[in-house]
């Protein structure tokens, strides 16, 4: 079976390492004859090269690029295809082009990663099959006229190995920050966009701060926000408690350093990186936003938008410490199992 992946590349974040881990563990499972079309010189064709997977790099600097729709046909008429997996809304237009040259044109599989409505009419409705990577995400879908019986949920999954190693590396970021061993230390790893809800994350420090005024919060991620939030810190006096990083490649690291992990998002289709927090064993403590609920133990949940209780949630995980083991179903091995019986159903 051949199978075609499609990820636009022009970015690193939890959907693209999702991209690489799914090819990295159905390549060492050898029952797929699979080829990666990507951003030529991306960190994901670098990443996914090196871990043995066949990457197709292709010269992708927009999102809609006519050099990687015209590269990306020349790839589907010589690779020939059984399946074309799409990973982003760019992909996804550009795969339906390229496949539709075809007298018998390939299946078309899009993978769907975010709780944003979809429109009515889009390629995400002209797909044969969706992935959801939440019964949360499955909800908008639905919602927006997708059937059913067209959705497979498959939630993301890591190599929590993976991630221990990666934590190992030394971050020193109470040092680096210049706060006392044993600062408390709330941590968030998180693009800057709007979705993710900063400003709620901000609220939460501020409301936590008269009853926790040791507590800091660091917060991993660079996007376009990055002034607006600098600029609220300040209006809001919290340049002493909140510490904007900007990206960190150590993420791992830095979790494993602090105490609580925290997602503040109003929309988010699973959160990835939380899935790293709990195989570090580290308290999460989020808003019931998306698919975080199906993630996250009921109890260090709070409404989305309740900047006070996140705070307080915060605090109190901070004096209660639990370890949760890493459930099983969000490895990397049970996702790549769970999409290669879906490219079977498909084929």
């Amino acid at each position: 079976m051949k199978v075609l992946q499609v990820d636009s590349g022009r970015e690193w974040r939890g959907g693209q390492n999702q991209v690489r881990l799914l090819s990295r563990e159905l390549t060492r499972a050898g029952d797929v004859d699979q080829v990666l079309a990507t951003k030529r010189g991306s960190e994901l064709a670098r990443r996914a090269a090196g871990e043995g997977v066949t990457v197709a790099g292709l010269p992708w600097a927009l999102g809609l690029d006519p050099r990687a729709a015209w590269w990306l046909r020349r790839l589907v008429t010589h690779f020939r295809p059984h399946i074309i997996h799409v990973h982003d809304s760019h992909a996804l237009a550009l795969a339906r082009w390229a496949r539709a040259w075809r007298r018998r044109p390939p299946r078309l599989l899009a993978h769907r990663r975010v709780d944003f409505p979809v429109r009515p009419g889009s390629g995400w409705h002209r797909a044969d099959a969706v992935v959801a990577v939440s019964e949360g995400v499955k909800r908008v879908l639905t919602g927006n006229g997708l059937p059913a019986a067209r959705i497979t949920v498959v939630p993301d999954g890591i190599d929590p190995g993976e991630i221990r190693q990666s934590a190992t590396r030394p971050l020193d970021i109470r040092a680096r920050l210049r706060l006392p061993p044993g600062t408390p230390l709330a941590v968030n790893v998180a693009a800057l966009v709007d979705h993710k809800d900063h400003r709620t994350l901000l609220g939460a420090a501020r409301a936590a701060r008269a009853q926790a005024p040791d507590l800091h919060w660091a917060i991993a991620g660079d996007g376009e926000l990055q002034r607006s939030l600098e600029a609220e810190i300040e209006r809001q006096e919290l340049g002493d408690r909140v510490h904007l990083l900007g990206y960190v490649e150590e993420a791992d690291a830095l979790i494993r350093e602090g105490d609580v992990f925290v997602m503040s998002s109003k929309e988010e289709g699973m959160g990835s990186v939380v899935l790293h927090a709990l195989a570090l064993e580290k308290p999460v403590v989020a808003t019931a936003a998306g698919g975080l609920p199906e993630v996250v133990p009921a109890e260090w949940l709070v409404p989305v938008g309740d900047a006070a209780a996140l705070g307080a949630r915060v605090i109190q995980a901070l004096q209660h410490v639990s370890r949760v083991p890493f459930p099983e179903r969000f490895t990397a091995r049970a996702m790549a199992e769970s999409i290669l019986a879906l490219y079977r159903s498909l084929a």
